[in-house]
């Protein structure tokens, strides 16, 4: 449980020191050039979902990220998520919901800045701990998916 509360609060700060170091430095379409031709960071501001979708309707994923939330501390608690791997990954994906959460609050909007130039669309790092958390939990479920196929072939 440490670990998954550790985990996601770290996430949620890191997520919204980020974005209140954009909105106090960049007005909203300023750039900053942080690795030439890789990476820049560029305050816009989105009130929908990743990569612009859904403008207006961002809201919307409020109440979802408290079922989110609330459902995976059910299941932390009741033990279906254990290992390390998946309560990483899990708090990951709580954390980016949540810091997402945080902004369509209180500014109706998500600050979104980090854009790789090798890549579409602008994000940050809620949205970048959504999709990491998203990854672990795939790789924890193959990694136990291949444990439990040598258990069955070792029982035979």
């Amino acid at each position: 449980m440490i670990l998954f509360y550790s985990v996601t609060i770290l996430i949620i700060v890191i997520d919204q020191l980020s974005k209140y170091w954009v909105r106090t430095h960049l007005q909203i379409g300023d750039t900053i050039e942080v690795v030439n031709g890789v990476l820049h960071f560029t305050h816009i501001q989105n009130s929908g979902a990743a990569f612009g979708w859904f403008q207006g309707y961002g809201r919307l994923f409020v109440p979802v990220a408290i079922i989110v939330t609330i459902l995976s501390i059910y299941m932390l608690k009741k033990g279906y998520i254990n290992g390390k791997l998946l309560v990483i990954g899990t708090a990951f994906f709580v954390g980016g919901a949540i810091g997402n959460a945080i902004d369509r609050v209180l500014f109706n909007q998500v600050t979104d800045f980090i854009h790789f130039q090798f890549r579409q669309g602008i994000l940050n790092f809620a949205d970048y701990a959504l999709s990491i958390g998203v990854l672990i939990i795939l790789i924890d479920s193959f990694i136990t998916e291949i444990m439990k196929k040598r258990k069955t072939t070792e029982i035979e």
